[in-house]
């Protein structure tokens, strides 16, 4: 038997939701540890934008691809190559004997990888948008390359620079990729009792450039009064476009009212990054912890599911358990965020540890639920 025509090997959410959701949680549970081990808030970040982040994202755009856009399946052997290159990456950061410029050139391989087996492919796509794949895989690969510029010249402030520009390049991805499901998902939820919700190409491409120019004046050290005032128009922009999509009408149905939800934290991390540039009351790091918690954990806890019921031949019907894991997310996102606005020790690394505690408990969940549908063959399809 050929092993690259395993169940595992036949699309890309399967391996990379397999390995890169107990990466997040060996991360997260470090930070669950300390004080008590020594940690390093620097690899922290690193792993869990390019480790964590970095594997389901890949998992779901190239699960997505051939869905929306029509490409060919990546699998076999070439989705093999792309786990191993992910893998790598994470056991290069983890060993001591490689030196930082091979550890460098083994983490920052996946993405310029991936980009190239894409664009073949999405050039002979007829929707030319499909195409802004490309750009976001070679940001993220050379915000990784900035994280590990820094680390080889040991220059701290350089490697911060790479980890809040993969957050940005995330912020990006998000909004292009909510900007395509969310009103598909909700008008079929709404389908017989609404009208289809449509997209709007003009505030579309408005909320990307928004966050776009908030970003580059950020990482750029403009004043902050210009940063504000970006902020607060990326925070309107996309303030207006989560309200036309209409989430409240479809609170009864979690996998798509949890989307709806984890862009309103999305929506939220531009209002405090605002903030944090008026006033000293409002940490300056307050708005990533909504961002990454808030948005990407409760995004992810419910894009997740839907991706391994829909591709393995299964209904959308959810196991009555997966909403704990949904609660939990949702408590991690508030006591992170809770978190930022705290100034005493004790109570500080008391919320920090239980939301740390509650993301882990989220996904565990999802493993335990859907694990095996990722490694056991699909159901067929009616």
């Amino acid at each position: 038997m050929n092993l690259y025509s395993a169940p595992l090997w036949a699309a890309a959410f399967r391996p990379f939701f397999l390995l890169g959701i107990p990466c997040g949680l060996a991360v997260m549970t470090v930070a669950f540890a300390a004080p008590l081990v020594a940690f390093d808030r620097l690899w922290h970040g690193h792993e869990m934008v390019f480790g964590f982040a970095g594997a389901i994202v890949s998992g779901i755009v190239l699960t997505a691809l051939p869905s929306w856009a029509g490409t060919p399946e990546i699998k076999g052997r070439r989705l093999a190559l792309l786990v191993a290159l992910w893998l790598a990456g994470r056991l290069a950061l983890a060993s001591p004997l490689l030196p930082p410029w091979l550890t460098a050139v083994v983490d920052c391989a996946l993405f310029p990888v991936m980009a190239a087996m894409l664009a073949p492919q999405l050039a002979r796509v007829p929707n030319r948008w499909y195409l802004l794949a490309l750009p976001g895989l070679l940001a993220l690969a050379i915000a990784n390359l900035v994280f590990h510029l820094g680390l080889i010249t040991g220059n701290a402030v350089r490697q911060s620079l790479g980890l809040h520009l993969g957050v940005y390049v995330l912020l990006v991805l998000y909004i292009l990729k909510s900007g395509v499901f969310i009103p598909v998902f909700t008008s079929n939820e709404l389908a017989g009792r609404s009208p289809a919700i449509e997209r709007h190409l003009g505030l579309e491409v408005a909320a990307v450039l928004s966050i776009v120019a908030l970003g580059w004046m950020d990482l750029g050290g403009w004043p902050r009064a210009w940063v504000g005032g970006v902020g607060l128009a990326a925070f309107a922009i996309n303030a207006v476009r989560l309200a036309r999509w209409h989430g409240w009408r479809v609170a009864a149905a979690p996998l798509v009212f949890g989307l709806h939800l984890g862009i309103a934290f999305l929506v939220l991390a531009l209002g405090l990054r605002a903030a944090a540039a008026f006033t000293p009351l409002v940490a300056a790091e307050a708005w990533l912890h909504a961002f990454t918690v808030g948005g990407i954990g409760l995004c992810m806890i419910m894009l997740l599911p839907r991706v391994a019921l829909r591709h393995t031949g299964r209904p959308l019907r959810l196991p009555p358990a997966m909403h704990l894991a949904y609660a939990a997310m949702l408590v991690a996102a508030a006591l992170r965020l809770a978190w930022s606005f705290v100034a005493a020790p004790w109570p500080a690394e008391r919320l920090l540890q239980a939301s740390a505690l509650a993301w882990v408990a989220s996904f565990v969940l999802y493993l335990w639920l859907f694990g095996p549908m990722l490694w056991r063959p699909s159901l067929p399809r009616s």
